[in-house]
């Protein structure tokens, strides 16, 4: 099983990687611990991770009012893992679409 989840392409994350050359967001497994995360992007991308960052986020609360009433429910809640590569190395994240 995979530790990575999904790249993070938002315009949040792409602000920060234009800032910071080096700098990329994954989504992770929940379990995943930083050490696995590393070992994960180095073998996948063929980089070199100088450190891991990792956040939990909590499933927000979502209300949606319809002709039958309102419908409640929570989006799920995810491990996000900001990882920094070493000076000079990049991902290319659109390489195989």
């Amino acid at each position: 099983m995979s530790v990575i989840v999904k790249p993070i392409i938002t315009e949040k994350q792409t602000e920060i990687t234009d800032k910071y050359e080096n700098r990329y967001g994954f989504i992770v497994v929940p379990s995943a611990n930083k050490v696995q995360i590393k070992e994960a992007v180095e073998a996948l991308y063929n980089v070199h991770v100088e450190s891991v960052n990792t956040m939990r986020y909590d499933g927000k609360k979502r209300r949606r009012y319809t002709k039958s009433g309102v419908v409640e429910g929570r989006t799920s809640s995810y491990k996000k893992a900001i990882v920094t590569l070493k000076k000079g190395e990049t991902i290319d994240l659109f390489s195989n679409i």
